[in-house]
């Protein structure tokens, strides 16, 4: 009872400001008036809920590599479909989502491992898997929710491309590259500016865990190049596989 009193206790301060925090957020968007004004604060919630759950079960798992290659696996799998929800939830949408996120990841993990960047650990595994996976499925959206987008916008210079001869993938060719580029500007951003705006979480909790800024940094330059060649690869994979589009698409909501 003494060791669940202490942790209650030093649980308080972090419960008192994660509630204040979502206090401010949805007293901020209700006086605003914006739709969906309790969303945020039940994403924390959601959130908080999740991470105590993965925390008990990682104290157990970390060290195995089958469990970690598990772990992994959930997380693609909530990841993928989350980004194909996004998108417009189809089978053929799902096997891009799938297709791209997946060559982005493996192909990633594959070069820092291959490299000795970082060592192959399952420990580092699930750190810079989780981490690779969480971002792609952010680029995945936003490469597929801006390519139908813009065609649904342009759609009369796409019929009029098709009405003279062009191919599917030529109509939208334009509108892929720039959902390609748009789907990569917060990445992009962030890295340009760690270290100036931001401290990225792995950078803090590497020093909060005892290693030297140094090879906090070196870790983190590793997850960052990471993050945009998995992010380039799942955005280009997905768009060239979205592009040939023959009839006006549907609105997203």
């Amino acid at each position: 009872m003494t060791a669940i009193r202490d942790t209650l206790a030093a649980l308080a301060p972090t419960a008192g400001a994660v509630v204040l925090l979502m206090v401010v957020t949805v007293g901020v968007l209700t006086w605003s008036r914006s739709p969906h004004r309790f969303a945020p604060a039940l994403a924390v919630l959601r959130g908080a809920v999740q991470l105590g759950l993965i925390s008990l079960i990682l104290g157990g798992v970390i060290t195995s590599p089958l469990w970690v290659t598990c772990a992994l696996l959930v997380m693609f799998a909530v990841a993928a479909a989350t980004a194909t929800r996004r998108i417009g939830f189809t089978g053929p949408h799902a096997a891009l989502v799938v297709l791209g996120m997946g060559l982005g990841v493996v192909v990633a993990l594959v070069v820092v491992f291959a490299t000795g960047a970082i060592l192959a650990e399952p420990r580092y595994l699930l750190a810079l898997g989780g981490i690779v996976i969480g971002n792609t499925m952010s680029i995945a959206t936003l490469a597929g929710r801006r390519l139908r987008e813009s065609t649904l916008e342009r759609w009369d210079e796409v019929e009029g491309w098709l009405a003279l001869g062009a191919r599917p993938r030529q109509a939208t060719l334009d509108m892929a590259r720039a959902a390609v580029h748009s789907a990569l500007i917060p990445s992009t951003d962030q890295t340009k500016t760690t270290g100036l705006v931001t401290l990225p979480g792995a950078f803090v909790g590497a020093i909060f865990g005892g290693i030297s800024p140094l090879e906090a940094g070196r870790f983190q330059i590793v997850v960052l190049a990471s993050i945009m060649a998995a992010g380039a690869l799942t955005a280009v994979v997905l768009v060239r596989g979205l592009a040939p589009v023959r009839v006006r698409p549907d609105p997203l909501n």
